[in-house]
C-alpha cells in the first residue's frame, strides 16, 4: 500500500485516520477495563466470549457478510484469522485480570514489535530488540504465582497477535471491504462457544449491559475505526499508533481501575513502546490490503 502524501487532501486524510487510531484506541482499552469488573464472578474467557458474540452479531446486521462464494483458500484464511483472534481475546482477558491494564497493553504490543522487527533488513535494527528486551525485563517483575500466570497469558495474547497480523492481510486481501473481518469475528465468537454458553444463564440485566457496550466498542466500533484508518492515513501510520495502545491502557487503568505502576514498569514500558513504534516505522510498507490493522489487537 502506498503511504498518502503529507500536502493537501493526503494531509487531511492521514490527520483524520490517526484521530480515528486515537478514538480507537480508547474505545479498545476502556472496553477491556469495563469488561475486567466481570471477570471474578464469570471469568475471563467467558466474558470473552460473550463480547466476541454480542461484536459477531453487530457486525452481521451491520455488514451482511455472504456465506457463499468464498473459496476454500478464503475459508481457510478467515478461519485462522477467527482462531487467532479468539486464542489472542482470551489470553488477554486473562492477562489483564492477573495484571494492570498498561502492563497487559504494553506484552500485547510485543506482538506487532516482533513482526516489525522481523520485517527490518537494516543491520541497526537490531538494537531495536535489545532495547525491547530490557523494557520487558522491567515490566515483567512477577511477585507471585498469579503474576506469573499474568506474564505467560501476556506472552500468549502476543504469540497469537503476531501469528494473526498474517491471517488479518491474507483475508484483507481476499475479502471485499469488511466482509472479511465480520465472518472472522462470527468464527471467533463460534469458537469461544464452549466458554460463553455455560456462563450466559449467570449473567444478569447490568452484567449483559456491560458485555454489549464492551462487545461493540471494545471490538464491531473500534475495528471499523481502524479499517478506515488505514484507508485515510496508510497501513505504516497506523501501526506507528497502535504504540499509544500501552499509554492508554496504563492512563485507563490508572483512572478507572485505580492502578499504580513503579517508575521502572513506567520506563519498561516507555523502552518497549519507543522501540516498537521505531520498529513499526522503520519496517517495510505491508501489503496492500484495506485490512485493518487494528484487528491486531483485542
Amino acid at each position: 500500500m502506498s503511504e498518502p502524501t503529507t500536502t493537501g487532501p493526503a494531509r487531511t486524510r492521514a490527520f483524520l485516520g490517526a484521530g480515528l487510531v486515537l478514538v480507537s484506541c480508547l474505545s479498545v482499552q476502556a472496553s477491556a477495563a469495563l469488561a475486567s469488573t466481570l471477570f471474578d464472578r464469570l471469568g475471563a474467557p467467558a466474558v470473552a466470549g460473550l463480547r466476541q458474540l454480542c461484536a459477531a452479531l453487530v457486525l452481521v446486521v451491520l455488514v451482511r457478510p455472504r456465506v457463499r462464494g468464498h473459496t476454500r483458500q478464503d475459508w481457510a484464511g478467515m478461519a485462522g484469522y477467527g482462531a487467532a483472534m479468539a486464542v489472542m481475546n482470551v489470553a488477554y482477558y486473562c492477562t489483564v485480570g492477573r495484571l494492570p491494564l498498561g502492563v497487559a497493553a504494553t506484552l500485547l504490543f510485543l506482538g506487532p514489535f516482533v513482526v516489525a522487527v522481523a520485517s527490518a533488513r537494516a543491520w541497526h535494527d537490531a538494537l531495536l530488540p535489545a532495547v525491547g528486551l530490557a523494557g520487558v525485563v522491567l515490566v515483567t517483575k512477577p511477585g507471585g504465582t498469579d503474576e506469573w500466570a499474568g506474564i505467560a497469558f501476556g506472552l500468549l495474547s502476543a504469540l497469537a497477535l503476531a501469528c494473526y497480523t498474517v491471517f488479518a492481510q491474507r483475508v484483507g486481501r481476499a475479502s471485499s471491504g469488511l466482509e472479511g473481518l465480520a465472518v472472522s469475528v462470527c468464527i471467533s465468537a463460534i469458537l469461544l462457544l464452549p466458554f460463553s454458553l455455560p456462563a450466559a444463564p449467570s449473567v444478569n440485566g447490568s452484567d449483559w449491559g456491560l458485555v454489549v457496550v464492551s462487545g461493540v466498542v471494545g471490538v464491531a466500533l473500534a475495528f471499523t475505526l481502524d479499517f478506515q484508518a488505514v484507508k485515510m492515513a496508510g497501513a505504516k501510520v497506523v501501526a506507528t499508533l497502535f504504540s499509544l495502545d500501552p499509554v492508554m491502557g496504563a492512563l485507563i487503568g490508572a483512572l478507572a481501575l485505580a492502578e499504580s505502576l513503579s517508575a521502572p514498569v513506567l520506563v519498561g514500558m516507555g523502552l518497549i513502546v519507543s522501540a516498537g513504534a521505531v520498529a513499526t516505522w522503520r519496517a517495510e510498507s505491508l501489503p496492500a490490503p484495506p485490512m485493518p490493522t487494528s484487528t491486531d489487537r483485542p
